[in-house]
């Protein structure tokens, strides 16, 4: 305290600010002193031997002892297929995505060999069920294009004036705000659900470029640049134009990233976000509150940052191996990386592997694709062979350390990353894009929960904590 004092007497004015920071990290250091010693007795009261999960038949992570989900419910929207059942044996087969029952490669195809954006039509698809016809697609596209424009005072008062270090939580943040400027925020009625819905999906990438920019602006310390947004622009020319400085940007660029959106539009009721917003809606709470349960969940690194770490662990892979396409050199370095003596020590080839594909998961095989065209385009087409040689030597390489049995291969988080870098898209945007994508999947399945569902989710847990005798305060 006495150096607190010394340091405001030379100079009350100048230092008054930096004395306020000194003061508010000394009594943050003396708080978490305290916390440590509460943290001490938590390691044992929490602790539960892995032991009883196998006694009383519990499905850990709601995973079967084969890793397939345990089933939990039935959807019409979203179909993962990586594996089949014969003669009670799983057997790994070529991944497919099915939205609606429409193959995802044929919706991709489709809209790629006539030329247009395909993610305005994904949406319409997965909200209500059908592909929508020219007449449709055009009224749809003008409704999103129209409700991408934020509450008056909304951008100033709920992103700027409230920014993070995390876009993510900003996103969250402001779709929880917006309840504020909703007339029925409370209204169940499926009308009501869907008007929200449309709304949300159209200003998810304001909401995200608005929150990036403002973070750059107070963390950064970059100029605040904010650009008027075209109605006519797709999702994709709408996301290029607020990032961009210039607001310029390429037909393939935006098709590319209008690929990227296709692809994580929807991925089954069963992954982690869309479980939540399933979870929540359950209980009738209303839409901003079961949009931000998805947000939460989508931000953790085991669900949609595992993008970010493919970028980080590309990086580390680049400053350590010399030789980028030597397999020989790489696979020396990717067994460091899986025997934890590499990157961040997780023992993981960040962008291999999945919960449901084996062989190979479709997206991944599309994306890289178009990622090779981008990358000639760029003149990356030497780091996009190194992605290509990771996907080829690392799951050997994890069956090799791990010694694992179920299949490995590449999934969309392998490339979507390096498309992203090569559109100039910062790392700290590549998991809010995710949610701009994902939003659509959040919706058709929410409204699925309130016409179907009608049940509240309740599963169970087992305590195994013994019964004690209660202790008075003066015998403890």
């Amino acid at each position: 305290m006495l150096c607190f004092l010394r340091i405001w007497f030379n100079n009350p004015a100048a230092n008054t600010s930096a004395l306020l920071r000194l003061g508010a990290s000394f009594i943050y250091t003396v708080y978490m002193s305290i916390v440590k010693d509460y943290v001490q007795g938590l390691s044992g009261c929490d602790y539960i031997d892995a032991s009883l999960y196998d006694k009383y038949n519990v499905k850990r992570g709601l995973r079967n002892d084969n890793n397939s989900g345990v089933l939990v419910g039935l959807t019409r929207i979203g179909e993962v297929h990586g594996y089949m059942i014969s003669e009670g044996e799983q057997q790994a087969v070529p991944g497919k995505l099915f939205y609606r029952g429409i193959d995802i490669e044929d919706i991709v195809t489709n809209a790629f060999s006539e030329g247009r954006f395909g993610f305005e039509e994904t949406v319409y698809l997965l909200l209500f069920g059908d592909l929508p016809n020219a007449d449709n697609l055009a009224k749809f596209s003008k409704l999103l294009g129209e409700n991408r424009t934020l509450p008056l005072g909304f951008a100033e008062d709920a992103i700027i004036r409230l920014t993070s270090r995390d876009v993510m939580n900003m996103l969250a943040h402001s779709v929880l705000a917006l309840y504020s400027y909703d007339k029925e925020p409370e209204n169940l009625s499926v009308e009501n659900v869907l008007r929200q819905c449309i709304e949300l999906i159209a200003r998810f990438p304001i909401m995200m470029a608005y929150a990036y920019r403002a973070k750059r602006h107070y963390f950064n310390k970059s100029s605040l640049i904010i650009h008027h947004l075209n109605p006519e622009y797709t999702t994709a020319e709408t996301i290029l134009s607020l990032l961009r400085s210039d607001q310029q940007f390429s037909r393939f660029e935006a098709e590319i990233l209008d690929l990227a959106l296709i692809l994580h539009a929807e991925h089954g009721g069963g992954n982690n976000s869309t479980f939540a917003v399933h979870l929540v809606t359950s209980a009738e709470t209303d839409t901003y509150s079961a949009i931000s349960a998805g947000l939460a969940s989508l931000k953790g690194a085991k669900h949609g940052g595992a993008n970010c770490k493919v970028i980080g662990m590309i990086e580390a892979i680049k400053h350590n191996v010399k030789h980028w396409d030597n397999e020989q050199e790489l696979r020396t370095y990717l067994i460091k990386i899986l025997k934890r003596q590499a990157y961040d020590k997780s023992g993981m080839i960040y962008g291999l592997g999945h919960a449901v594909y084996t062989l190979s998961d479709p997206r991944a095989v599309i994306l890289r694709e178009k990622a090779e065209m981008l990358a000639a385009q760029k003149n990356t087409i030497e780091e996009f062979e190194l992605y290509k040689l990771i996907e080829k030597i690392g799951p050997s390489l994890v069956y090799e350390i791990h010694g694992t049995k179920k299949g490995i291969c590449a999934n969309v988080d392998l490339y979507s990353g390096f498309v992203y870098k090569m559109l100039g898209i910062p790392p700290e945007l590549y998991t809010p894009l995710f949610a701009v994508s994902r939003i659509a999947g959040w919706c058709a399945h929410r409204l699925e929960e309130i016409i179907t569902g009608r049940r509240i989710i309740r599963p169970a847990y087992k305590c195994v904590q013994e019964h004690r005798k209660y202790v008075n305060l003066d015998s403890r």
